[in-house]
């Protein structure tokens, strides 16, 4: 009889594991990143969830929905996440199907660490967000729009980075962020 229940057990967890990545792929397509974030902690001793199913093989034939758990794990500051699916090939740009990318998704919610490890992975500074805005542009408009602690360094190191400054929709009538940009050449 225990090895009737071991195996009940057995088949309930795999069906639930089942219905969860079913559910977390969806939630990717969607961009429900916020409801997603879970997904992307540690859990004690274990790795996160995503990390577990990549390492399972269960995204094989998912490769935009991987692409977007890039952008999920920058959108929500899971470096550690980001950084491992960097390492497994997945391009620095992430997805797009919300209609910003990786780079565009730190930026906005202020996630400087994001921004950092995109940028030493050579992300595309200039690419366009659904928006026409740029990483730079993102991050001047979140500023000022929906303002975070780090979205100055965030500023800073786009500019440093290389990123055009004239995509920074100068002036922007914040003060500080104008003088910044104005330091990097806006005029």
């Amino acid at each position: 009889m225990l090895a009737v229940v071991s195996y009940a057990a057995l088949l309930m967890n795999i069906l639930k594991n089942d219905a969860a990545f079913d559910h977390a792929l969806e939630g990717l397509r969607r961009g429900d990143f916020s409801l997603l974030d879970s997904l992307f902690q540690n859990n004690g001793d274990r790795p996160p969830q995503i990390v577990e199913w990549v390492e399972q093989g269960r995204f094989r034939e998912h490769d935009q929905e991987l692409a977007e758990a890039l952008t999920c794990a920058c959108f929500n500051g899971r470096t550690e996440v980001a950084e491992y699916l960097l390492k497994r090939g997945i391009a620095p740009s992430g997805g797009a199907r919300t209609g910003l990318d990786a780079i565009h998704w730190a930026a906005n919610r202020g996630q400087l660490k994001a921004v950092q490890l995109l940028i030493r992975q050579r992300v595309p500074l200039e690419s366009r967000s659904m928006y026409g805005g740029t990483a730079l542009g993102t991050a001047v408009w979140s500023a000022i729009n929906e303002p975070r602690a780090d979205h100055q360094a965030i500023i800073e190191k786009l500019l440093g980075a290389g990123a055009r400054v004239q995509e920074a929709g100068y002036p922007t009538g914040r003060a500080d962020i104008d003088e910044l940009l104005r330091r990097y050449g806006a005029s």
